[in-house]
């Protein structure tokens, strides 16, 4: 039994001019007409007044829309056995109602080739598309398709400012939008009486024209590729904090024990790790991802609050590390000494603050929720560079918690004095205590 048929006519980047002779003929001889949109220039050429553009008005996202015209396509093709679906441009660019129709096994789908924007793209700019290797990317979904890529990139459906605005937004890790020399070109209208071609900067991209559905960006280089995996990273992470009803109810505070126990899993990894054994490190790289999800879920929290967002977090400590770090960016002398860096970064530390009006006490950036043995440690530091050491040695009689207290701290204190970190070295001999016993339960139960 034959499928009902839907044939796909293209029309052109703009003008009437641009659309083909075949494919004129084909609108005459179809009478069951149907265009993608009818904001499209040479749209009434197809002579109908039906188009999907009541399902760009009500669906929820693309998605939907996309997954409408098709269904409704599916019934019309079902109803009158043929149907002519026009779509801007050609068929079989950008056009995912085309892909998705082809892969559709409800019906047969007649493709015809026609002129799309992008020839006038590629006339416009002067550009060969395979000698320049241009990747052409949707901007809806430039964060993850643009990722990896240094350019040159072709940018499309840039339909409204706000979209130049976003695919701006989704660059500016990579980018300096205020730098000058990192220009773009907006396409405008090309092929109609008021076609622009607008060289620009990034920082301007969503003010040089008034974007609509004819409106692309050509990008001709990237300053350093967009990170794939951390892009999409990013992106994992927004969609469960959306969809998810677990990840959705939490909040800053309910994942205060899910940061702790990543972190203390990070630590562990580390202290497994075994420089003769790569294996080991498998173990480290996923309890980083862990901790690494922990940044992102907070961060994607903040952005769903409208407070700030991963971006503001890369960008706030890549700012402070360049910063506290002028023998590595402002060329000072080869010859520092560590002791003097670790001067410049504690003068840097305190301008920082005085800037933002910070008055510190003795134990400032002391933080008092970490560990017992973290937190004396960190305090009796901080009370000897204040000056105010104070001497601790263990009590001659350990006879109250009191004096095991005083014990403890003395203990810590020798560490500090000895350049030894308390916590990384119980954690240490518990662990080789804990294998030992192990050990001898595992051949206590083979024998």
């Amino acid at each position: 039994m034959n499928r009902p048929v839907v044939e796909i006519v293209g029309l052109g980047p703009g003008g009437d001019e641009y659309v083909t002779r075949h494919t004129l003929d084909r609108i005459d001889a179809n009478p069951i007409r149907i265009l993608r949109t009818a904001q499209h220039p040479s749209a009434h050429l197809v002579r109908t007044d039906e188009s999907f553009d009541h399902l760009y008005d009500t669906a929820a996202d693309f998605d939907a829309v996309y997954e409408g015209i098709v269904d409704e396509l599916v019934n019309l093709a079902h109803e009158h056995g043929h149907v002519l679906y026009a779509v801007p441009g050609s068929p079989l660019v950008l056009e995912r109602t085309v892909h998705s129709l082809m892969a559709d096994a409800r019906v047969e789908t007649i493709v015809h080739p026609a002129m799309g924007f992008l020839d006038l793209v590629w006339s416009r700019l002067r550009v060969d598309p395979i000698d320049a290797n241009v990747t052409l990317v949707d901007a809806h979904e430039f964060a993850t398709r643009a990722a990896g890529s240094a350019g040159p990139l072709l940018v499309a459906h840039c339909h409204a400012n706000w979209v130049l605005s976003e695919v701006k937004l989704a660059a500016e890790d990579t980018i300096d939008t205020t730098n000058d020399d990192a220009r773009v070109i907006v396409l405008h209208h090309l092929g109609l009486h008021d076609e622009q071609v607008v060289e620009t900067t990034w920082a301007e991209i969503d003010r040089a024209v008034e974007a609509d559905h004819l409106t692309s960006l050509y990008v001709p280089r990237l300053a350093a590729p967009v990170g794939r995996e951390l892009v999409g990273f990013h992106e994992l992470a927004r969609r469960l904090r959306t969809e998810c009803p677990w990840d959705h109810e939490q909040t800053h505070r309910t994942l205060i024990t899910y940061l702790l126990e990543e972190t203390y899993e990070v630590v562990d990894a580390l202290l497994a790790l075994d420089p003769d054994d790569p294996a080991t490190d498998e173990h480290l790289v996923e309890e980083l991802g862990d901790l690494l999800y922990q940044i992102e879920f907070h961060a994607a929290i903040a952005e769903q609050e409208g407070r700030f967002t991963m971006a503001d977090v890369a960008r706030g400590i890549n700012d402070k590390l360049v910063r506290r770090h002028p023998h590595v960016f402002a060329k000072s002398e080869p010859d520092t000494s560590l002791d003097d860096l670790v001067s410049d970064w504690e003068r840097i530390k305190r301008a920082e603050k005085d800037a933002k009006g910070i008055v510190d006490g003795p134990f400032a950036g002391v933080p008092s929720a970490s560990g017992a043995l973290s937190y004396a440690t960190a305090v009796l530091k901080k009370a000897a560079k204040a000056g105010h050491a104070q001497p601790t040695r263990p009590p001659n009689d350990l006879e109250s918690y009191d004096d095991l207290g005083h014990f403890l701290l003395a203990v810590v204190d020798e560490c500090r004095r000895r350049g030894i970190d308390p916590e990384v070295e119980l954690r240490r001999v518990v662990t080789d205590v804990r294998t030992a016993v192990e050990r001898r339960l595992g051949d206590a139960g083979n024998r």
